[in-house]
């Protein structure tokens, strides 16, 4: 298969792929997705043998506006038209309850499914062209760090698809927030591009899953993508350094060799003289760290390093999803420069 790279000027090719049960590289805010017929079960599977996808990780239905909810869902709380109506179309998803129409490749067999709104003009064209929920993960094979413009994607999944729009570069550049609104409080399920203060903002109370903060246990079944297994990682091993800049940096510096790979804030790249470095913005610019996070992960795959350190960001705003990212791509390997020092 020859995977073709199609333009915002192809809506029409674009949706004929998806109703023809093919599978097509969709351009969001947040990264680019794999975009596949969410209620054709083998267009669905699809996705899961072009990416690798373990069989128990659950998809997310993407459709152009609130309106679309009860095609897939029912006993709808109100709780989703208000945030729908405050955040749609951006950045987040909500988990709750599928109809029968929703095939179970897309849930892995859950009750409930994910359901977002995104915001780029020329997917929600195309999703309206072709009059039909899409069910679509981050374009990567899987594991690997997700694709924040359309070059990425045909890195990962060139011949294994049938296309790609390219729609420019992802403005977000972290994944949707997912929440769970089939929980008596609602539940955050993944850090992303909504920072959860906003969240809170809007409903009051919002609960924080252990998954965010450390890996579920082998024998747990994630609710939603991205809350159970290793994600977001280059080849070589990561280690995540948390604590002041400062005294992050000092650490780093002090494992830093010639084939040592780091993840630093600007101000602090000058600090390893021999490391292969890639920087993500400013410590205090946490919407720039998101949109290069991942682009900096992948980069170290074009280099000789058998090991990166990465800087890593606050829990405040968007930071929690930076971190989290970050973490999933190092498998929780975690220094907390406070707590290593004697």
């Amino acid at each position: 298969m020859k995977t073709k790279l199609l333009t915002e000027q192809d809506i029409p090719a674009a949706a004929a792929i998806l109703r023809d049960g093919g599978l097509l590289g969709i351009p969001t805010e947040t990264v680019y997705g794999l975009g596949a017929n969410g209620l054709d079960p083998e267009a669905v599977r699809h996705i899961f043998e072009a990416k690798g996808r373990p069989q128990d990780n659950p998809l997310i239905l993407h459709i152009p506006e609130a309106s679309w909810l009860e095609r897939c869902c029912h006993d709808i709380p109100d709780a989703a038209y208000v945030l729908a109506e405050k955040f749609w179309p951006g950045p987040l998803t909500m988990i709750l309850p599928r109809r029968e129409v929703v095939p179970d490749a897309v849930t892995c067999g859950l009750d409930t499914v994910g359901m977002r709104c995104p915001n780029h003009p020329v997917t929600l064209e195309i999703i309206r062209a072709a009059g039909i929920p899409v069910a679509a993960p981050s374009g990567n094979r899987s594991g690997r760090p997700s694709p924040t413009c359309a070059a990425h994607m045909l890195e990962d999944m060139d011949g294994r698809i049938d296309a790609i729009v390219d729609g420019g570069p992802c403005g977000v550049g972290v994944e949707s927030t997912i929440i769970d609104l089939t929980s008596p409080v609602p539940r955050l399920l993944r850090p992303g591009g909504l920072p959860l203060e906003e969240l809170r903002e809007a409903l009051g109370e919002v609960a924080v899953d252990k998954a965010v903060l450390a890996p579920l246990s082998a024998g747990e079944k994630p609710k939603a993508p991205g809350m159970k297994y290793r994600h977001y990682a280059p080849k070589a091993p990561v280690t995540v350094v948390a604590g002041e800049g400062g005294e992050t940096a000092r650490y780093i510096r002090q494992q830093t060799g010639e084939h040592t790979g780091v993840i630093c804030f600007d101000e602090y790249a000058d600090q390893f003289p021999n490391g292969v470095i890639r920087t993500i913005g400013s410590s205090h610019d946490i919407s720039e760290q998101a949109r290069r996070v991942f682009d900096a992960l992948r980069a170290f795959d074009g280099t000789d390093v058998t090991a990166i350190f990465a800087q890593c960001p606050g829990d405040a705003g968007l930071g929690l999803a930076v971190a989290n990212r970050l973490k999933k791509a190092a498998g929780f390997q975690i220094v907390d420069v406070e707590e290593a020092e004697p």
